[in-house]
């Protein structure tokens, strides 16, 4: 499916939804049918609101920080800057992600200058490049003080950072799509037991919980589009941008399991311990954000 940028008989099951894997053990899961999309009700990581860096050197330099006059142990000259660590994504984030630091003063990075770099250190800033499904990981262990990540990603790991700054770039929609043949429509189409393939468990389940539908997961990792034409499910839950891969392969969409776009997150302990530097990069950010 394109990359960024999801139903059942209500009154027996309205107030508890079973969810069952892929080897058939049915899993009973309690909350009402609260809501239909995920979103700011559902799975969402704490806010905090981004406070404005403290200090008045008036420097408006590239980086981080101004240079410390004298650096450690007072030699003169030597330019100390504090070191922010964040986590950028690969893929099809990556050219918005740096534009987005390059905007904001903060770094000039492009592709051919990481080249095939995992690490880089320039302006106080170390950008760490990860898959997008590993980005909360490392903000949530600490290993990076912010991230980048769609918020699909996050969905499916929540907790361990604070979620700040939607950043608007790299919007989708994460739905349920069956083939065009079939006979399910809105939820109260669909059969007791539904049988889904994603790459989004945690997100699927949280949405059928809502909705008190029973479902029935098959975690794929690729060409999702093909599970249901070849009668593997009823349909899959999945990432679409323009709709045209699910046209493409003769899916259409009945429900909408909630919207996506990149987020600026942030390690819970970082912004607590180094409240005045990370607090600074995320006004810059925010700022060019809202420019």
């Amino acid at each position: 499916m394109e990359p960024g940028r999801a139903g059942g008989r209500p009154s027996p099951r309205s107030g508890t939804a079973g969810l069952r894997s892929a080897n058939s053990r049915q899993h009973r899961a309690s909350g009402g049918a609260d809501g239909a999309q995920l979103g700011d009700r559902s799975g969402r990581s704490r806010l905090l609101p981004c406070q404005r860096a403290r200090g008045d050197s008036g420097w408006s330099g590239q980086g981080l920080a101004p240079p410390v006059p004298g650096g450690r142990g007072g030699a003169a000259g030597r330019d100390e800057r504090p070191v922010i660590t964040i986590a950028i994504p690969t893929g099809t984030l990556l050219d918005d992600s740096l534009g987005l630091l390059r905007r904001a003063g903060v770094v000039d990075l492009n592709r051919a200058e990481l080249g095939r770099k995992l690490l880089v250190e320039k302006a106080g800033l170390r950008c760490v490049l990860v898959r997008p499904a590993d980005v909360a990981a490392y903000v949530n262990h600490g290993a990076a003080d912010l991230g980048i990540a769609g918020k699909d990603q996050l969905w499916e790991a929540p907790g361990g950072h604070y979620e700040l700054v939607d950043l608007g770039f790299g919007a989708c929609s994460m739905i349920v799509a069956v083939p065009e043949a079939s006979p399910l429509a809105a939820p109260e189409t669909w059969p007791p037991t539904l049988r889904l393939a994603t790459k989004y468990p945690l997100a699927t389940q949280r949405f059928m919980q809502r909705l008190g539908q029973v479902v029935e997961l098959v975690h794929l990792h690729g060409s999702i589009e093909l599970a249901p034409l070849l009668g593997l499910v009823h349909g899959i839950v999945d990432l679409t941008q323009t709709g045209r891969t699910l046209r493409e392969n003769n899916l259409r969409v009945v429900a909408m399991v909630g919207r996506s776009s990149a987020r600026l997150i942030a390690n819970q302990a970082s912004l607590k311990t180094r409240s005045d530097t990370v607090q600074g990069l995320v006004t810059r950010l925010r700022q060019s954000v809202e420019a």
